[in-house]
Order: C-alpha cells, then structure tokens, then sequence
C-alpha cells in the first residue's frame, strides 16, 4: 500500500485474499498513505518524476521544447504545459512540478457531513438504531427546502467506512443494525455458480403483486445465529399488512439441514392460513430454497427469486430482519 498499489492488487503481492488485506486494513485503522510518500507513482498518461528530471536537464543544457519532446517522445505541447504550469522565479523545478501535479490532482473539498448541524442529526439518528438508508429519506422529509440538511445514504457510509478510515466516530459504526466496524468488500456482479433449478424470477411477478394492494403475498428470509447459538429462524412478512411469521429451526447449520428443517416449517406454517393469504412468496436465491418446488406443491405458493445481491426486492422483509437482529443473541437468537 505505501507504494501506492490499490488493495487488490497488494494482496496479491503479499499472498492473501483481498477479504484479508481489508481486514488488515481496517484493524490497523489509519489513513490510507499519501501520494506525496512517492512520487515515482503516477497517474497514466501523466509525465513521470524521471521525465521531469530529464526535461530540467535538457533545458539546463540550453535545449527547446520541440527537442526535448523529441527525447521523451511525447507531445511539444505537453512539454510546453508541463514548463509553463512549473516554475520557480522564471527556473524549471522537477521536484515541485511533481509536487504541484499530485496537489492539483488531489482536489481536496469539503464533506458534505463536515457541517456540525447535519453532521449531529446524523449521529443522533444513528445512535437511535436508524439504518444510513432510513436517515437519508428522513432527512429528506424533514428538510424538504434545505439541500444542505440532506445527504445520500452513501455519504454516510463513506462516513463511517472510507474516509480517513472512518470520519464518524468508530462506536457509531458499531452502532449500525449489521455491528460492523468496517465495510465487506462488494462481490463481483455476474451470475453464480450453482443456481437454483427452475427459478422464477422477480422481473416474472404478476404486476398486481407490487402494489400491495391484495394481501396475501410473502416475503421470506433465512437468518443463521452464531456459530456458538447454533440457530437459525425463517422470517415471513405479508407485504400489505406487515404480518410476521418467526420459522424456528432447530439443527446445526449444513445447507441439508437447515433446508429440510426450512422446507418443513414453511409447508406447516403456511397450511395454518386460509387459502385467499397464500398468494405467493419472494426469496432471495439462498440455497435453503433448494427443493422450492416441494413447497410449492404442498401448500399452492409459487415461490419467485429476487435478482443476486437484490436485497431491496425483498425491502419489507429485509428491514424486519434489521429490526430482529437488534436484540443481542445470547442463548438463541431471538
């Protein structure tokens, strides 16, 4: 890193996953370094220390522009720009044309939560367990005229993860609803290995689901506890109402048990209801929905998959399990 190589590829150089080196990278807790630590490091297509050393040399020897753009092979009038731009009392500097380029492209500016008012309404909302998501549109509500009160859910999570290595304060990153302290890296979009066998899929959702205007249709999700609780619980919401149904399922955590024990609970809990509230179900494409089609004939619920990495397709359940998983899991899960 201090040779100004990205994360992923100084991971590779040191031998480790990319996961590794952010964890490295968010235990040591530290500004990411400098660009000023070397200048040697440029961007592409900008000229290099060594090139300017060497255009302060031809121009010592008394040489032209045209000339000394021959030498290095680029343009006369980047060597021109580059001569003009760099000067000190009327002489030609390399170091401090190095110096003044990474300045000009650093382009520091204010951050949008450096303001104390927006940046205090932030916090209290964070510490009050409100998601950077619900912050953002309720800051949108509340100061509909005000730009400067309103700031993106990325902002905030830029805030807490990236800037300076966190530019909020590192217990209110562990205040988030996940209890992270540090951001996972996003995986690589694209399809999956090992899909699941006949899917249907969201974008195939009769259009009169998305209104909510007709009960009966579901939302689910799988939440595995810690390893030392050893639980997990199915989570339904009914998308109109809100109604939540809790799946306990009792097992260890291997994909055959928790499926089977998923697949059993779903088949009872739904049967409890009349017919006119089995509708339908929408799940992510975990594999406990491996055998969806043996739910499906038994109770009547076509069951449709959202996207991968799609959590928002899912938002009511998605934000039930937020508020579920506030509760400290000691013991059990819930």
């Amino acid at each position: 890193m201090d040779e100004g190589l990205p994360t992923s590829a100084a991971a590779r150089a040191a031998g480790v996953s990319r996961a590794t080196a952010y964890r490295w990278l968010g235990e040591d807790r530290q500004v990411l370094p400098s660009p000023f630590q070397n200048f040697a490091v440029t961007r592409p297509g900008s000229l290099s220390l060594r090139e300017r050393e060497e255009i302060g040399f031809q121009l010592a020897r008394g040489q032209g522009v045209r000339q000394i753009a021959v030498v290095l092979g680029r343009a006369p009038s980047t060597i021109s720009r580059e001569v003009a731009r760099n000067r000190v009392y009327d002489r030609y500097v390399p170091s401090f044309a190095q110096e003044q380029t990474w300045a000009r492209a650093r382009r520091p500016r204010a951050r949008k939560l450096d303001g104390l008012a927006l940046r205090g309404q932030v916090i209290s909302m964070l510490t009050e367990r409100f998601s950077p998501e619900q912050v953002a549109g309720r800051l949108r509500l509340e100061h509909p005229e005000n730009v400067e009160m309103q700031v993106s859910h990325e902002t905030i999570y830029q805030a807490l993860y990236v800037q300076g290595r966190g530019s909020l304060r590192l217990e209110i990153a562990t205040a988030l609803r996940s209890g992270r302290a540090r951001r996972r890296p996003q995986k690589p979009d694209g399809p999956r290995p090992g899909r699941l066998k006949g899917m249907v899929m969201i974008s195939d959702r009769p259009p009169e689901i998305e209104d909510r205007a007709v009960p009966g249709h579901w939302e689910g999700d799988l939440i595995i506890g810690s390893t030392s609780t050893k639980s997990a619980i199915g989570t339904l919401v009914e998308r109109t109402s809100g109604f939540v149904m809790l799946l306990h399922l009792p097992g260890d955590h291997t994909a055959a048990t928790v499926s089977a024990a998923m697949i059993e609970a779903m088949i009872e809990a739904m049967n409890t209801l009349p017919e006119q509230l089995r509708q339908s179900v929408t799940w992510d494409q975990g594999r406990e929905m491996a055998k969806h089609q043996q739910i499906t004939m038994a109770t009547g619920m076509p069951i449709y998959f959202c996207d991968p990495h799609s959590p928002w397709q899912r938002g009511s359940n998605e934000n039930t399990n937020g508020l579920l998983e506030w509760s400290p899991k000691v013991g059990h899960l819930i």
